[in-house]
């Protein structure tokens, strides 16, 4: 039977000494970085994801122990099994993830699980808990608030996205103007007249990287339009 220890060694014997010195500057793991305190084994994605197939009976308890650990594949693993645990049981691993936001704390955690667990289970209800999370003082629950929307934006459904968009558009951390951006963008690619409506409102007051985000896929022409302006 598949165990939490079995897991962890598992990870532990595909670690990769010079992935693990790669990914620890790239997710700036350094003392005063967003990343400070992250710990890497330096495993790529996929093998991180063909564990977490052999895994899928650990209990939550379990998954929690993960989730508190400093290590970065420990979490990852860790969520990728919770998005699996959703589909049999909604709204206790929304609540439960909701619980451990705090632990969802790089962006690539937060990308591969917010849309598939909040934005799901969000779909057909209130969604006041996007909004106090946008408002958070924590990076990682403000970033949850708004990648969540990447489900509903697939849906046509936009107005939360822009509502939030809205209220960070003065955040001062990069991460969030990334990921708002890349929301527009997704907007965009949806209905791009919602999006221009949007940003012919806000460009001139958004960060440079938030619109450059949304602009992407824009044609050169109407890019250098809101770029020089």
């Amino acid at each position: 039977m598949p165990t939490l220890t079995a897991l962890k060694t598992e990870l532990q014997q595909l670690a990769d000494p010079i992935q693990q010195a790669n990914l620890q500057r790239f997710f700036k793991t350094g003392r005063g970085e967003y990343g400070e305190g992250d710990i890497f084994f330096g495993i790529k994605v996929p093998l991180q994801r063909k564990v977490a197939k052999k895994y899928q009976g650990l209990p939550l308890s379990d998954l929690q122990k993960l989730l508190n650990s400093n290590i970065h594949e420990y979490r990852f693993t860790a969520l990728v099994l919770l998005t699996h645990k959703y589909n049999y049981d909604k709204k206790n691993i929304f609540e439960f993830y909701l619980q451990n936001s705090k632990r969802i704390n790089n962006w690539d955690l937060v990308d591969t699980s917010a849309p598939k667990i909040v934005g799901d289970y969000l779909l057909d209800k209130p969604r006041k808990i996007l909004y106090q999370l946008a408002k958070s003082t924590n990076l990682w629950e403000r970033r949850i608030a708004i990648i969540a929307t990447m489900t509903f934006i697939k849906n046509q459904d936009f107005t939360d996205t822009l509502n939030i968009a809205e209220i960070l558009l003065n955040d001062q951390h990069d991460l969030i103007h990334k990921a708002v951006g890349w929301m527009l963008r997704e907007v965009g690619k949806q209905e791009q007249t919602v999006e221009e409506t949007f940003l012919n409102k806000h460009y001139q007051q958004m960060p440079r990287t938030m619109l450059r985000y949304a602009i992407e896929k824009f044609t050169e022409e109407k890019r250098k339009f809101y770029l020089m302006k």
